[in-house]
């Protein structure tokens, strides 16, 4: 393998109580009641304004009808606090760090709006740690979309047969199939073993140690 692909959230830093605390302060400016963590874990995934979508439904604003409000507050606030609690899992920098010294090109590909994905990424690993980090843009196909995964492997100059996926939700799982490249779902992150088995991952890790047993 020449290169590896990592999403965030979930795969490379745990980021839930920033995401929990400030969907709930989204929620809150709008009279709302709050999530529970389990809840944002299973509404995480498919970008910020299918989060919120699913926060608002959730706390009683039916059909999301105040989506625009809520992504007005959650746009501002979590735009402050994307690093709230936030740090990598136990064993990713020493995985990275190993991936590095072995010529492995990194990247990471988050459906988390852009900014906060740059945001949280530099300020974890430092800044040009990753040879690519891209988010969500507006106007631009998100994940499973494998669109994203071309343009990575594109601006790496490898191919599909050279490249890991690596993520922690069923997404991850239908952006890896649907780009043709090997996808490695983690089992640390916020779905659960038997969720990314359903969802058609073939291959599964419960340490990020045992990604260098691909490469």
């Amino acid at each position: 393998m020449k290169a590896c692909i990592f999403d965030l959230d979930g795969t490379l830093t745990d980021t839930l109580e920033s995401l929990v605390y400030s969907v709930n302060a989204s929620l809150a400016e709008l009279d709302l009641p709050p999530i529970t963590p389990m809840q944002c874990r299973r509404f995480v995934g498919n970008g910020a304004r299918v989060l919120m979508e699913r926060a608002l439904i959730a706390s009683g604003d039916e059909g999301a009808a105040r989506i625009e409000e809520g992504m007005e507050a959650y746009g501002r606030i979590f735009g402050e606090n994307c690093m709230y609690h936030v740090g990598p899992y136990d064993g990713i920098p020493d995985v990275l760090e190993a991936m590095k010294q072995k010529g492995i090109k990194l990247a990471v590909l988050s459906n988390k709006p852009h900014r906060q994905t740059v945001n949280v990424v530099e300020t974890v690993f430092g800044k040009g740690y990753f040879e690519y980090v891209q988010g969500q843009i507006d106007g631009i196909p998100k994940k499973p979309d494998p669109g994203c995964v071309y343009e990575l492997l594109d601006k790496m100059g490898v191919s599909k047969e050279e490249c890991l996926y690596v993520g922690d939700s069923e997404v991850d799982v239908a952006t890896g199939i649907a780009a043709g490249v090997t996808c490695i779902g983690v089992e640390w992150g916020f779905r659960d073993r038997q969720e990314l088995i359903d969802a058609g991952a073939e291959h599964l890790i419960g340490h990020p140690v045992e990604l260098l047993n691909f490469i």
